[in-house]
């Protein structure tokens, strides 16, 4: 029996050489907690808590996967990988579905949400050709590069989905910015992006994208239309206290007040139920999340490793920080998910996939030879 026993924990140790068991704990711990918010926030409704636990072990597949890989076959499958992401996105504007726009295509069993594998696909691709140049990036690979964020964040804006676009584009921003990218690039990049705002005020945004920015501007001039969903959820935040009012006790998401409490708006039920002391837990499991990443990639061996998991780690950080902000009427509601709390089957996969990659570093970082 004793050696049945070794030869099983043997084999899960093997199991389990690749993953990075710090950072593994951390996200369980959030799957845990974002399963349970989401039990309480879709009045018991076992069916759609069980859809995304399977939603999460799908993922934790996919991450268990690829942190087997070797930075350099992944770097090598990067434009590969790149280029049959951006096919989807493409095919999503003939045949996708959604509320405001083509955001998501059926599949029968599942709907896919294409843009979500560019947050992963777009920093390998950005990764893999600013490691075949000299840096700090030139002129020219700053161009191309810029290209190649570019094109899928215009795809993504076509759909439309500018929440999905603007994250995609930061993941591979943060690519540039860690290949030694002066500051005084991105304040260019903001400086025209400022400067075509009047343009895309008049020709480019749609009705309810305007609301959404002069709602974010002022929600109580209409408190009952464009501004019910921040006012409500600044309501749920504010409600929660120190302790909160008990997992299943929250009347905003309960009584219908809070919308989208299941996806979009589910850090606020957390925060109404849970209080200050689970909003404060949810973020330190956040932060170290984020900062596990970045450690992982400061002790990367080479510039693709370096510049992947310090990108993904940086993107997982804006993630948190959009919805986060959001929810608190901080910033304008774009529709971002909070990272395994927030229902949603392809945005919880490419995540858990791409710490897989950082796993991946971490796994196969070379041994210093003396």
């Amino acid at each position: 029996m004793r050696v049945i026993l070794r030869w099983l924990f043997d084999l899960l140790l093997r199991f389990m050489r690749t993953l990075d068991l710090p950072l593994l704990g951390a996200l369980l711990a959030l799957m845990v907690i974002g399963l349970a918010v989401l039990y309480s926030a879709a009045d018991h409704a076992m069916g759609l808590v069980v859809r995304q636990g399977a939603f999460f072990l799908a993922g934790l597949g996919v991450m268990w996967a690829l942190s087997r890989v070797p930075p350099n076959q992944l770097r090598n499958w990067s434009p590969l990988v790149f280029g049959a992401s951006l096919l989807p996105l493409l095919l999503v504007l003939v045949i996708g579905t959604g509320k405001h726009g083509r955001h998501w295509i059926n599949l029968g069993v599942v709907y896919v949400q294409p843009a979500e594998l560019l947050k992963l696909s777009l920093p390998m691709m950005v990764a893999w050709y600013l490691d075949r140049r000299p840096l700090p990036p030139r002129l020219r690979t700053v161009i191309v590069a810029g290209l190649l964020i570019a094109v899928p964040t215009g795809l993504i804006l076509l759909q439309p989905d500018f929440g999905t676009a603007m994250l995609v584009a930061t993941s591979g921003a943060f690519a540039l910015y860690l290949a030694g990218l002066p500051w005084w690039w991105f304040g260019m990049a903001f400086g025209a992006v400022a400067a075509i705002a009047p343009v895309a005020w008049f020709w480019l945004l749609r009705p309810y994208q305007k609301d959404r920015i002069l709602t974010f501007l002022n929600p109580e001039s209409d408190p009952l239309g464009t501004g019910w969903n921040i006012i409500q959820s600044k309501i749920a935040i504010g409600a929660g206290g120190l302790t909160g009012k008990g997992w299943g006790q929250g009347s905003q998401s309960h009584l219908n007040y809070l919308p989208e409490h299941t996806t979009d708006f589910i850090f606020a039920v957390l925060s109404e139920e849970f209080g200050w002391i689970g909003v404060a837990t949810v973020l330190a499991l956040y932060l170290f999340v984020i900062g596990r990443c970045l450690w992982i990639a400061s002790e990367a061996r080479d510039g693709y490793s370096r510049l992947i998991a310090g990108a993904l780690g940086l993107a997982f950080c804006v993630y948190v920080i959009v919805n986060g902000g959001m929810i608190a009427g901080m910033l304008p509601v774009v529709g971002v998910p909070m990272p395994l709390l927030s229902y949603g089957g392809t945005s919880a996969v490419s995540l858990l996939a791409g710490l897989g990659v950082v796993m991946a570093v971490r796994a196969h970082r070379p041994v210093h030879s003396r």
